[in-house]
């Protein structure tokens, strides 16, 4: 990978990794979009970081949930307090008011909530309430509202700083694209996702792991990945985007999940780009029923109607397990060990496409970044933005020559895949002759007729009498259109 050229075509939003840097910040749980934004606020022209300021301000600014009792006896005492969180903004109706929770310290039940200032949300509202979620540096204190009988302390929002620093310009992002050949472009992608692409065999072991990249970049995909234990599948969900969300423990209900009807409010699907199940063999669901009928609808539509309200969402569903080297087989029943919701063939048919995880290499020293590369956070949020742009699923449609008659859940996922890997790989493109036509078929056609093809293979065994008969066994044969 060329680092220089990284530098000179991105130099505002270059960072210098390295493992042992890495490793100090992953002692500190902070995940990989705070490090780079920390890095590049303590670093000089060099990428050389200072270690004693960062270690300072992340003592004095990022406190943790153990920290928060502390905080608010500094309020309620007269203090002022300005830390980094994750904040939750919300407009009350029959209030007036507009009202913040942060749910890294407990959310308004442990006290982490209350009313902004109607300055802070008047000069910030297109970040604080457009998006469900997001990060930034608060200041509260404390004050009481005599307005009633018996007088209430209730926590202000005095001011608000944004966690990102900068404006994400996607045109910035596709000329800089154009500067790079595919396989040069393949490793920033893999150096941005905080991986050295130095460090895997072959071309392959890289393109598997950009599958993992698909839900950040394209709404509603659904993934299942199977791998040995420490592969990064995790990782890679948890800690390069603060966007997503990994559930790895504990029971999932349907209101924190999909929509919660005491409260009224919208569950994980509504508030992220994608919701990973961690350890999927093990996880517990409450009420598992009304969770996989609700799934289904969910994963299908994008929306799921129920109690007294219609919730409608575009975070993908990313399905995560270990799996014994025994299983490393498609053509074997690899499913019968996840859990029963996500294992009947109704649901798993509403899975887009699978990960041979065993096909990545298990995680290393050499496989951490090291050199210069994109800013995790910008990267991230690039990602993100491209979510939203239409132009890419009509340059699918013009490659695609579609056979008569195909399964059409085949071939939105193959239309839906394509379209990501074209995203990610190709963001440059403006029109089909943007793109080589064996790139197109190499990078984006194969992989997604590869990743929908393991999910009807597993659906052939599973359910052997609806699907492992003539016409619907295998994926429609979809072919470049020249």
């Amino acid at each position: 990978m060329n680092s220089q050229r990284i530098r000179e075509v991105f130099p505002d939003m270059v960072v210098l990794k390295n493992p042992k840097r890495t490793e100090f910040f992953s002692n500190l749980s902070l995940p990989s979009y705070m490090r780079d934004w920390l890095v590049m606020k303590f670093s000089d022209s060099t990428g050389e970081t200072d270690i004693e300021r960062v270690s300072s301000y992340i003592k004095t600014y990022i406190p943790n949930r153990d920290d928060f009792e502390q905080l608010k006896f500094r309020l309620i005492n007269g203090e002022s307090v300005r830390f980094l969180a994750r904040i939750r903004v919300a407009v009350d109706i029959r209030t007036g008011k507009t009202t913040f929770e942060l749910p890294d310290f407990g959310g308004n039940r442990s006290g982490a909530g209350g009313i902004v200032k109607y300055s802070v949300v008047d000069e910030w509202q297109d970040t604080l309430l457009r998006e469900n979620e997001n990060w930034g540096i608060v200041e509260l204190i404390w004050n009481r509202d005599y307005s009633r009988k018996k007088a209430n302390g209730y926590v202000s929002m005095e001011d608000y700083s944004p966690f990102c620093p900068y404006t994400v310009d996607i045109n910035v992002y596709r000329e800089g694209r154009e500067k790079f050949s595919t396989e040069e472009w393949i490793d920033v992608l893999i150096s941005s996702a905080d991986y050295n692409p130095n460090g895997y065999e072959t071309k392959r072991q890289k393109l598997f792991v950009l599958r993992r990249l698909l839900p950040f970049v394209e709404r509603r995909i659904n993934l299942i990945e199977l791998a040995p234990k420490g592969t990064g599948k995790s990782y890679i969900y948890h800690k390069i985007s603060k966007r997503g969300w990994l559930i790895s423990g504990g029971t999932v209900s349907r209101a924190s999940l999909i929509y919660d009807n005491a409260k009224k409010t919208g569950g994980l699907i509504t508030r992220f780009d994608f919701v990973a199940f961690d350890e999927i063999q093990t996880m517990k669901f409450d009420q598992p029923g009304q969770i996989q009928t609700a799934l289904k609808d969910y994963m299908e539509f994008g929306e799921v109607k129920g109690f007294d309200s219609k919730t409608e969402a575009d975070a993908g569903i990313i399905v995560l397990g270990n799996i014994d080297a025994g299983r490393f087989d498609t053509s074997a029943n690899m499913v019968e060990e996840i859990n029963p919701i996500f294992r009947e063939s109704a649901t798993l048919d509403r899975f887009h496409g699978f990960i041979p995880g065993w096909e990545i290499p298990r995680m290393h020293r050499g496989l951490v970044a090291d050199g210069w590369a994109l800013n995790t956070e910008y990267f991230a949020e690039v990602l993100h933005s491209l979510r939203d742009e239409m132009l890419y699923a009509a340059i699918v449609e013009e490659c695609l020559d579609i056979p008569e008659r195909p399964d059409m859940r085949d071939l939105t996922a193959i239309k839906r895949l394509c379209t990501g890997f074209v995203k990610l790989l190709f963001p440059q493109a403006k029109s089909k002759q943007d793109i080589d036509p064996d790139e197109f078929v190499e990078y984006c056609l194969e992989p997604a007729m590869e990743m929908r093809g393991a999910i009807k293979k597993q659906l052939c065994i599973v359910d052997p009498k609806e699907f492992d008969v003539p016409g619907k066994r295998n994926v429609p044969n979809i072919r470049y259109k020249y």
